[in-house]
């Protein structure tokens, strides 16, 4: 019976935790909906804004010396940018960035890093721990963003990486994140975040160069300018939400499916066990009344 008792117990338990992970997968999908809607409705803005961006900067004369934030140099730290969750039970969402971002500064830059010219900012609680378990102590951290999230809060971390990029405290700016790719993938990414990148404008696309641009290009690009670089930030944390929730649900949706294979095990054990005693007993009664006639 204490054998019963413990198999019973176990069921409850595993019962009530099934439960639990369906109804976090449940709100994980819904959350999920929401954070891939704003992904494909921030990417198209983002691109077409880093394209015009790109083609102006093209046509200008000196960019790199105009603006900082094309500005190429050699002095100056370089820095991380990890960007996980402040919350676990999301499979290896958070330890995927931790991981990267210690190759990435391990094999890619070790030379910089030797020279102790590398430095990590965290937003999440979860990669912050992540690095300091990898040796890696971050130098600061955004993990309240997470709390309340706007586009504000965003914005003033973007303009204080930049005023600190523009300062020459940092040569280069990486950002370390998962990017979405769609409800059951996602894959980690490093992404450079300054200085900003130009390529070679594609022939087909040369035409845009002729639109007129009022007042003038320069003028233009001194406001394009912060604004994609803030707008780039945003949409990289867009994908960052995304995918936890969508490595969230994975995650919980495999550990209904374990919970639920768990219970089938638990309950043949529990009717194995039960049928074994009811046999024991039986063999005592009909023991005992042989024992009574005899």
């Amino acid at each position: 019976m204490a054998n019963l008792k413990g198999i019973r117990m176990r069921i409850n338990s595993v019962r009530t935790t099934r439960q639990v992970t369906s109804a976090m997968k449940m709100v994980s999908a819904a959350k999920l909906n929401k954070a891939q809607s704003d992904v494909e409705h921030v990417r198209p803005f983002v691109g077409k804004l880093l394209e015009i961006v790109n083609f102006l900067g093209n046509s200008v004369d000196g960019i790199h010396e105009r603006f900082a934030g094309f500005r190429v140099s050699q002095k100056g730290k370089i820095l991380f940018v990890s960007i996980a969750s402040n919350k676990g039970l999301a499979g290896a969402f958070n330890s995927n960035v931790a991981k990267e971002t210690e190759r990435l500064i391990k094999d890619e830059y070790s030379e910089a890093f030797a020279k102790g010219e590398v430095e990590v900012i965290a937003i999440g609680k979860q990669v912050a721990k992540g690095l300091a378990a990898r040796g890696i102590a971050p130098k600061k951290d955004y993990n309240s963003l997470f709390d309340n999230m706007s586009l504000q809060a965003v914005y003033d971390i973007a303009d204080e990486l930049t005023n600190d990029f523009v300062k020459g405290e940092y040569r280069e700016i990486h950002l370390v994140f998962n990017e979405f790719v769609n409800k059951s993938t996602q894959r980690v990414a490093s992404k450079q975040f300054l200085p900003l990148a130009l390529t070679e404008a594609k022939s087909e696309d040369s035409k845009m160069l002729d639109f007129i641009v009022e007042p003038n290009k320069i003028e233009v690009l001194e406001d394009l300018v912060p604004q994609a670089v803030r707008t780039k930030l945003y949409a990289t944390l867009l994908d960052s939400i995304a995918s936890e929730h969508s490595a969230r649900m994975t995650s919980m949706s495999k550990a209904t499916d374990n919970a639920t294979e768990l219970l089938k095990d638990l309950q043949l054990q529990y009717n194995k066990a039960r049928q074994s005693a009811i046999t024991g007993e039986l063999i005592e009664i009909v023991s005992g009344a042989e024992a009574l006639n005899g």
